[in-house]
């Protein structure tokens, strides 16, 4: 991939003084061939004044260009930008005609045949500055315009867009016409869709996919559906302004990287989301939690728009609050926050704990491009940043918050908004100081750290809260090396500064009937200022618990009292409230990541409480990090077969307490943890013979292969058994998970095979290298793939500057050598960041992977 210029902001500043962008026509011909498609842009805009400009586009072949019906020369193409010189005062036609590449990592037009059947479908994926793979465009979120679409696609397909399309015959497709919407926001999605469509309050409504995922998604439409209208009428019960676009499909896209994309009136979600095998009421909970996050986007971010990127977290943040919110509101999701609490907030904590952390809402000149942008997709810009949302809402009250927020919408409809407007908006709809609340909460780091510090006194008990900036960091950039060079620490280096909180106290005794309980006695209520402690003072003897942030309303790390820890090691199963236990979850897992608490403590803790636990979530999201993180890394590797024991008795205990069929996710949770850690292979190898788990649950396709994936780890079968597997599953997935198994298999060929397979061939498409990464690294086999750790940072570096940012990111999420926990990595490691200049997305996975990496040894020694 060669190397493309990145727009500034000061770029975008200056072109849109310049620029008034008032309609694009774009006809598409996705009819040549499986390499490439035609694609003629014609722009209307209107210069303000006499001055230079450029539009940009990167094509395969560019082959002509008109500008008021005048010839520019194609040549004059710099990289992915076509100077527009000489630009006169008022109105223009710019004309261009190109031929473009399809994309096959999710990036632009994405082309993907269905091994199950060999259809052929297409979707753009046109965010930050994907637009110009697919279309030359003025590509900046604040030059809104028209957008009007038509394709020619091959007989038989159906085309989506952002508008109704109609079929116009002869593979001829017309979208109608946009609303002013941003270039990145512009969606189409073409193939033989299978379709289940309907209408909701005058409007029309779909949902599409693969047609071999159609008695998948068939079996879940009402789901889907009910799911989709309930949204859309709370969300026209919160905000004045109606629904902004003429219908709302939502289409579940092959290989697609994020979980879903905001195109107005066509989200595309992956399509993982239709269910080909058994899941968890909790999975089903995400997948309406998203559909929820993406149509609150339809109001933030698709009517109203960031004006540059450093605001990204308004879109995102809001969505994943009003997600969650929304949720809980208007469906049988009632308990969303308990995972969000659980798998996000975690996400969210760690992101803010690394030397790569940045303010919610960063500076504007620490977004200074579109590079820097894209790195801020994190867990600060979507978790943290909701749960800052969540307490200002608790802080402000609803009422409040939702008369702001209809303000801006009514303020900005149809244009762009900055930080500034937002908070000017919400400030008109009350008498609190929310600049000054904004200050504290999105323009600093890190995350507050809560102690309490309980004593008795003449027949009352006090409680004092120590409130402090949050210990951060076991690494920090250290500027005599270069922006991302690492020092590591011997301590934990503090960061960033402390907010204000509103928090929920929850005080609670022993039951004097169960010894297993903890029952409540009340719940306080505190505002914590920015600085100094607070004292709360009670009648009555020192409670057994005293549990900070009950609720979990703010964003700050708990810690217990002595008396209060030993409560929570002996009954934290016998808290009333899964929200309660998941606060008390993560304030074990920050202290073990804290080095405060002994890895195989929390193993402990696992073993003793998770077998009486009956919220999903909290029993996904505590074994998801138990096996990943503790047992993988955390304890020492002489620790590790003990840890990994303790996992399947534990799961074991869950299949017998679940034998009565009474909890089949409970189940299916504990079946697929049993797999994973399994150090031996006879077991699970008698399951997959069978086609069952004795008792149920009857394996399916996930199912089979995750067996596989283990089994291949262990070496306990070959390629054959890969083979044979595949031909009974030849789909997407299954392909999938036979690079998984391949990659994983302990036998030198298979890993040489894998290494060249991500590294060298450039072949493999955005999900199969990620498949093979997830095989190719495992604990079991540290010596075999001694060497790959080694070669890992030059590879990388080459792979990234050859295929783009979305491989790039796989690269360092994935294919990262995460189990080589040895002072040797860190020091690969910083010598890559230091001398071999990685471009940005693989730079910052790699920073946060060797942050991770030093936390990860430090944890080792406590």
């Amino acid at each position: 991939m060669s190397p493309m210029s990145v727009l500034t902001r000061d770029e975008a500043q200056t072109r849109a003084q310049l620029l008034d962008v008032h309609h694009y026509g774009i006809a598409l011909d996705v009819t040549r061939g499986d390499e490439t498609f035609d694609s003629l842009t014609v722009i209307r805009f209107t210069a303000r004044a006499d001055a230079d400009t450029f539009v940009e586009l990167k094509p395969a072949e560019l082959r002509s260009v008109t500008l008021d019906g005048h010839p520019l020369d194609p040549e004059t193409l710099d990289e992915n930008r076509l100077p527009l010189k000489g630009l006169t005062a008022g109105e223009h036609e710019l004309r261009v005609d190109t031929r473009m590449r399809y994309s096959r990592t999710g990036e632009g037009m994405h082309r993907f045949t269905d091994p199950t059947d060999g259809e052929t479908y297409l979707y753009t994926q046109l965010f930050m500055e994907d637009v110009q793979r697919v279309f030359a465009a003025f590509d900046q979120p604040d030059l809104k315009a028209v957008f009007e679409l038509s394709v020619t696609a091959p007989d038989g397909w159906t085309v989506l867009a952002n508008g109704v399309t109609e079929h116009l015959g002869e593979g001829r497709w017309q979208a109608a016409p946009t609303p002013l919407i941003s270039t990145y926001l512009v969606a189409v999605a073409a193939g033989p869709w299978h379709s289940v469509r309907t209408e909701h309050r005058g409007l029309p409504f779909g949902i599409h996919c693969r047609r071999s995922l159609a008695p998948y998604l068939d079996a879940d439409a009402d789901e889907i559906l009910d799911i989709t209208r309930a949204c859309f009428d709370r969300y026209h019960e919160k905000f004045d302004e109606p629904y902004p676009f003429d219908s709302y499909d939502q289409a579940f896209v092959p290989e697609f990287n994020a979980g879903a994309m905001e195109n107005p009136g066509l989200v595309t979600f992956r399509d993982e989301f239709v269910y080909r095998s058994a899941v968890t009421d909790t999975e089903r909970q995400t997948r309406a939690m998203v559909i929820a996050h993406e149509m609150a986007h339809m109001w933030f971010g698709d009517l109203v728009t960031l004006r540059w990127w450093d605001d990204i977290w308004l879109n995102e943040s809001f969505a994943e609050y009003m997600g969650y919110q929304t949720l809980t509101e208007a469906t049988r999701f009632t308990d969303t926050w308990t995972d969000f609490g659980v798998t996000r907030k975690p996400w969210g904590y760690d992101a803010d704990q690394r030397p790569s952390t940045h303010p919610v809402a960063p500076d504007p000149d620490a977004v200074p491009d579109t590079a820097s942008a894209m790195l801020n997709f994190d867990g600060i810009s979507y978790a943290k940043g909701a749960s800052a949302l969540r307490q200002l809402v608790t802080w402000l009250g609803e009422k409040d918050f939702l008369a702001g927020i209809n303000t801006h919408f009514a303020r900005h409809r149809f244009a762009n908004a900055t930080l500034a407007d937002f908070i000017d908006n919400l400030a008109s709809a009350t008498e609190r100081d929310v600049h000054a609340w904004a200050d504290s909460w999105l323009r600093t780091t890190g995350v507050d750290t809560l102690t309490p510090e309980v004593r008795t006194e003449d027949g009352h008990w006090h409680l004092d809260i120590r409130h402090e900036p949050s210990p951060g960091v076991w690494s920090k950039p250290d500027p005599t090396k270069n922006r991302d060079g690492l020092t590591h620490l011997t301590t934990l280096e503090s960061l960033g500064g402390r907010r204000p909180h509103r928090i929920t106290i929850g005080v609670y005794d022993h039951d004097l009937h169960d010894a297993r309980l903890l029952t409540p006695r009340h719940r306080l209520e505190a505002d914590l200022p920015t600085t100094g402690n607070t004292g709360i003072s009670a009648a009555g003897p020192r409670p057994a618990l005293v549990l900070l942030n009950d609720g979990d309303f703010t964003y700050a790390k708990i810690r217990f009292d002595a008396e209060s820890l030993d409560a929570v090691r002996a009954r934290l199963s016998g808290l009333p409230e899964p929200l309660t236990r998941a606060v008390v979850w993560n304030a074990l897992r920050d202290a073990v990541r804290d080095g405060e608490l002994p890895a195989m403590a929390y193993v402990d803790a696992v073993r003793a409480h998770l077998p009486h636990e009956t919220d999903l979530a909290l029993v996904q999201g505590v074994l998801t990090f138990t096996a990943a993180h503790v047992a993988d890394r955390y304890v020492a590797p002489e620790d590790r077969p003990t840890a990994l024991a303790t996992l399947t008795d534990l799961c074991r205990d869950l299949i017998r307490r679940t034998e009565d069929g009474s909890n089949p996710g409970l189940r299916l949770t504990a079946v697929r943890h049993f797999i994973d850690v399994a150090a031996h292979p006879d077991t699970i190898s008698a399951w997959f013979s069978e086609g069952t788990v004795p008792g149920g649950p009857e394996l399916d396709p996930e199912l089979r292969w995750r067996i596989l994936g283990r089994l291949a780890v262990l070496g306990a079968i070959d390629d054959a058994v890969i083979d044979a597997e595949l031909v009974q599953d030849p789909s997407a997935t299954g392909q999938e998970g036979a690079a998984r198994c391949r990659a994983a298999l302990p036998d030198p060929e298979a890993k040489r095979h894998a290494w060249e397979e991500m590294f060298t061939s450039d072949h493999l498409s955005n999900y199969l290298f990620t498949a093979t990464a997830q095989g190719f690294w495992q604990p079991e086999q540290t010596d075999l793939v001694r060497e790959y750790v080694e070669r890992y940072w030059a590879d990388a570096v080459a792979l990234a500057a050859r295929r783009g940012p979305a491989i790039a990111d796989a690269a360092g999420r994935y294919a990262f050598p995460v189990h080589a926990v040895t002072p040797e990595t860190l020091a690969l490691g910083e010598a890559c960041l230091r001398d071999a200049d990685p471009i940005p997305a693989l730079r910052r996975k790699l920073v946060d992977q060797l942050d991770d990496l030093a936390r990860a040894l430090k944890v080792r020694t406590v």
